[in-house]
């Protein structure tokens, strides 16, 4: 865990104009870049979600509030945690910052641009900078430090409005709708409910069978393999093994990988697969690397596939 930034500035922010594009919605008043009066009220909620559609948004509001961004995942619990501190703070600060919650899994552009490396990561926005603050669950005390310091530092930078809350996120004006489950989708969780992996394997290989190009599928058959091929040994025993073994022992570090990625840790699960494909050759290298490749589709589009990926290029080529 980092410790708290006794002090922040906008020296060296990373550029978020490519990324932010043209505001999506109604111009915050006051902005784009100029200072607004100490408390000047801006319509806008305390707490929000952000996605890649509307980032430009919370980018332009950010010249006249500061935004507080906490990039998490539903796969972490310590995502959940910071989450619920944040979100005490940000009713708690009455508007003096906007909280915006950033699924870092459906929005991999805005991690790669704010160059998360692990999840939670918390991030501030001002006059459209971002500012990096800490990462994993952090004390309510420290927190405060932080966003006291920020607010500071938003201050001098003319930064200093203060939200009239709208009670609902303003960025989001449409609810989706949430398409059906495909049968043999539906059929296959039903079967997980149950415990019967061998019928949620047949449901979803059925359905990739008719449908080659159904990604969802496709990870959902992988995610219930690797539940199959780690449900039969104790955890702690298999990454016990892996550790006296080191990383010629091809088996021995697949188990413990497998046991990783089923509990979340995908990065540590890829750092001991890509440490293992630079050790050997031949049909042992090629086993890890298609182990490696299906873990990348169980994670999905996070930030720790984007870098695994890199390296494993450049551990093979």
């Amino acid at each position: 865990m980092s410790q708290p930034m006794p002090r922040v500035n906008l020296q060296g922010a990373v550029d978020l104009s490519a990324l932010a594009g043209p505001p999506a919605g109604p111009a915050v008043p006051g902005a784009p870049g100029g200072a607004v009066a100490d408390g000047q009220p801006v319509p806008g909620p305390l707490v929000t979600d952000v996605s890649e559609a509307t980032f430009g948004q919370t980018v332009q509001l950010s010249t006249v509030v500061p935004v507080v961004l906490v990039l998490g995942s539903a796969r972490s619990e310590a995502s959940g945690q910071i989450q619920e501190v944040l979100e005490d703070l940000a009713r708690e600060y009455s508007g003096r910052f906007q909280l915006a919650r950033v699924d870092a899994d459906a929005n991999a552009q805005i991690a790669a641009a704010l160059q998360v490396q692990a999840l939670p990561t918390v991030v501030a926005l001002v006059a459209g900078q971002p500012l990096p603050l800490f990462q994993g669950a952090y004390p309510e005390p420290q927190v405060r430090q932080v966003l006291d310091e920020v607010l500071r530092v938003a201050a001098q930078n003319g930064v200093a409005g203060v939200l009239e809350d709208t009670g609902a996120d303003d960025t989001e004006t449409e609810v989706p709708v949430e398409p059906p489950v495909p049968p043999l989708h539906a059929e296959a969780m039903d079967a997980i409910e149950r415990g019967d992996l061998d019928a949620a394997e047949a449901a979803y290989t059925q359905a990739l069978n008719e449908n080659p190009r159904d990604d969802e599928a496709k990870a959902a058959l992988l995610q219930v393999q690797l539940i199959r091929r780690i449900s039969q040994d104790d955890p702690d025993e298999v990454l016990a093994r892996a550790a006296a073994a080191g990383p010629a022992d091809v088996a021995a570090q697949l188990a413990a990988a497998d046991v990783e990625a089923a509990t979340g840790r995908f990065a540590e699960a890829f750092d001991r697969l890509l440490a293992v494909v630079r050790a050997t050759r031949g049909d042992d290298r090629e086993q890890v690397r298609v182990r490696l490749v299906e873990l990348f589709e169980v994670a999905g589009p996070v930030p720790e596939v984007q870098t695994a990926r890199r390296q494993l290029a450049s551990a093979l080529y």
